[in-house]
């Protein structure tokens, strides 16, 4: 049998590495266009700054070690350009003298992952990040040219990655984001912390910015939106990515949403002998069973491992999706999981969430830091829809037991029973995933009821309201919500003349600790009483993301 792949990066490397472990006796054929297979695109930005120094570590196997411990033919430089399905046959360009030749196939594998997004051509100035040449190219025109600013179009992953390395060389650099914040996988009041972490290491950020005119001269890059000019000496396109579709597109395949190659749950296109993978196709949810388009390395290496699995031992893996990723951008990691609550009210999906803010160990252990923690459940039956985790350390693990948990369908709830290591350099004996479930069995059980910082306007100009802030005298005199009055939390008991019986006594206090202390107070003294969720520094985060 002999299986023709069409791209070496990812997925197709994948998938020819586990068909061979599995198949000895398979013919094995890459055709790879770029002068690398089997690279760490993820890697890239950081050899921008040098921060990983050997270009060669980028580059996990060669033709030639595939060759050797593999036994894979793989051609570099060649781009397929006609499939000719009839004949199972293609049709393929060298890139470096232009000559054509064919091959024929049994099992064609379709890998060419994705192509960059962008507004104009590349040219000397003007680069994306997509494959290790772009890397090359804008370290090197960045050291000849000696560049001191650029600017950023795309507030995505690769974007604020690039961002930060370029930052690390002590370049000028400023972000233009076309929707309303950067990370948009984030909600908004999340991204706001982003934003400041961008803002407070030089970075500047423009956030509903539409590029209009891009101009190019031999020494600049002139960058005109509707509301602003920017000039620098380099420009890089970060605007994501696109499914490389058009020559399944060109060969009568059946596409999906978003331009991706139609596959069933075994990779298998509109052809039996030709089959899809990596970012080239959508996957659908674990939450709700809908396709959704994620180009991330981690589901197409697995998708190229689960396709060789199913084509010699028949056995079945569908795959589904969470969309679970994680970027470092400085001091802050930021990670998510399943959808947010944008996508949630577009599939008019019923959800309640929780903030909290737990510190990622032991508060007496040295260097405890603050995680910023968003989870989005079902309102119905208390599954996890989603999650946000911000902070310095100890982010990872969290958003990965979430991940678990929405993919083994756990109740939000049941995640109090989680048992996780503990250690004061590591945790907390009640660790934040703990503390989530805590959290949600406290409303589900009616100990506690939220109010949102959206809610807070209204809130503030209801006359049936009192808005009471348990903070001590010193925090609310640094800032509060107009028309809420002051009571911290250990003199409530005695002053709880103050409140009004008649109205609803809706609580504040930093993050969200003291305001259910608080109401767990007053409900025990006939008060109906709500708390504000994640506390006054979500409702700051809130209003900044505005």
């Amino acid at each position: 049998m002999k299986y023709i792949i069409i791209g070496g990066v990812a997925s197709g490397a994948s998938f020819a590495c586990r068909l061979r472990r599995l198949d000895e006796n398979a013919d094995i054929v890459i055709y790879e266009k770029t002068n690398f297979i089997s690279y760490a695109n993820c890697g890239l930005p950081y050899y921008v700054s040098s921060i990983i120094k050997d270009k060669n570590t980028l580059v996990l196997q060669t033709p030639d070690s595939l060759k050797k411990r593999f036994n894979i033919d793989v051609h570099t430089l060649k781009n397929v350009i006609a499939i000719d399905r009839e004949n199972k046959r293609i049709t393929i360009k060298d890139e470096v003298d232009g000559s054509i030749s064919y091959d024929n196939y049994d099992k064609l594998i379709l890998a060419m992952g994705a192509i960059a997004n962008k507004i104009v051509p590349n040219s000397d100035n003007i680069f994306e990040l997509k494959t290790v040449e772009d890397s090359y190219k804008i370290r090197e025109y960045i050291i000849k040219h000696k560049v001191h600013s650029a600017t950023i179009i795309g507030g995505g992953f690769i974007g604020l990655e690039i961002a930060e390395n370029l930052q690390k060389l002590n370049i000028k650099t400023t972000i233009i984001e076309a929707s309303d914040h950067v990370l948009t996988n984030f909600d908004p009041e999340l991204s706001s912390f982003i934003n400041l972490e961008l803002m407070k290491n030089g970075i500047d950020v423009f956030v509903n910015s539409q590029v209009e005119q891009v101009i190019s001269t031999e020494n600049e890059v002139t960058i005109k939106c509707s509301d602003k000019e920017i000039k620098s000496d380099i420009l890089i396109q970060a605007l994501g990515v696109k499914p490389n579709s058009s020559l399944a597109k060109e060969s009568g395949l059946e596409l999906s949403i978003k331009g991706t190659v139609k596959v069933d749950s075994n990779y298998q296109t509109s052809d039996a002998n030709i089959y899809a993978i990596g970012d080239l196709i959508a996957l659908p949810s674990i939450i709700d069973n809908e396709l959704n388009y994620i180009p991330l390395a981690g589901l197409a290496n697995r998708e190229g491992r689960d396709l060789a699995t199913y084509l010699i031992t028949t056995k079945s893996n569908p795959m589904k999706s969470l969309g679970t990723s994680i970027v470092k951008i400085f001091s802050l990691t930021c990670a998510s999981t399943g959808y947010n609550e944008k996508t949630l009210k577009k599939k008019n999906i019923a959800y309640d969430k929780i903030y909290l803010s737990p510190n990622n160990h032991a508060s007496y252990y040295p260097g405890a830091s603050q995680l910023i923690i968003k989870v989005l459940y079902s309102k119905d039956d208390y599954q996890i829809l989603g999650g946000m985790i911000l902070g310095q350390e100890g982010v990872d693990k969290r958003i990965d037991v979430l991940s678990l948990a929405i993919k083994n369908k756990m109740k939000a709830y049941e995640l109090k029973d989680s048992e996780l290591s503990y250690a004061p350099p590591y945790s907390s004996a009640k660790d934040p995933i703990n503390m989530i479930g805590f959290m949600i069995e406290n409303i589900k059980d009616g100990l506690i009821k939220q109010f949102y910082p959206e809610d807070v306007e209204s809130l503030s100009k209801d006359k049936n309201v009192q808005l009471v802030d348990v903070r001590t005298k010193e925090e609310y005199s640094l800032g509060h919500i107009e028309n809420s009055i002051n009571i911290p939390l250990d003199e409530l008991r005695e002053k709880i003349g103050q409140l009004d019986k008649e109205k609803v006594i809706s609580l504040i206090c930093q993050s969200a600790i003291r305001s259910y202390l608080a109401f767990r107070i007053l409900v025990q003294k006939g008060y109906t009483c709500q708390h504000l969720a994640g506390g006054y520094n979500i409702y700051t985060a809130y209003l900044a993301s505005k």
